[in-house]
């Protein structure tokens, strides 16, 4: 049996990035989406970011809105006991590794694209936040097992 099968699933995730205003943010929405009342799902980021209107547009496209957050720094966070923290930006990952020192954790870095440095029109720039966007939906189904609800 590959070892992915065997991980029982978190209770508790971090993810991280640059400033919590993309990438992770991204990631918590599509997480608490796909695993609600399951998994409790936090995001923050190594420096202190400003919300990004792409990231509510690409979101809004699946349903999601995120209108409450406002983006934190991981020194911000009131808790830093969860089972799962993912890093999605090389500093974040840094961060994260060192949160292993004090912390019982598990790490997992998944370099992922920063879509505010896309240039051209607003479509071309609003695609490159989708592919980041799909591209975390599909990473955290399959890292979290997640199946559709049989219809009926």
């Amino acid at each position: 049996m590959p070892a992915a099968a065997l991980r029982t699933l978190p209770s508790a995730i971090l993810y991280v990035c640059g400033m919590n205003a993309v990438r992770s943010p991204m990631a918590g929405a599509i997480t608490r989406q796909l695993f609600p009342q399951r998994i409790y799902v936090a995001s923050a980021g190594v420096k202190k970011g400003e919300r990004d209107p792409f990231v509510d547009a690409v979101l809004n496209e699946i349903g999601l809105n995120i209108d409450e957050h406002q983006p934190q720094t991981v020194q911000e966070l009131e808790d830093t006991h969860f089972d799962l923290v993912i890093s999605l930006a090389p500093e974040a990952h840094h961060w994260a590794l060192e949160l292993t020192r004090t912390e019982s954790l598990e790490v997992e870095y998944w370099p992922t694209a920063d879509p505010t440095l896309a240039t051209g029109s607003r479509e071309q720039i609003l695609d490159s936040y989708r592919m980041v966007r799909d591209q975390l939906t599909e990473r955290i189904k399959q890292r979290l097992r997640w199946s559709a609800a049989p219809a009926g």
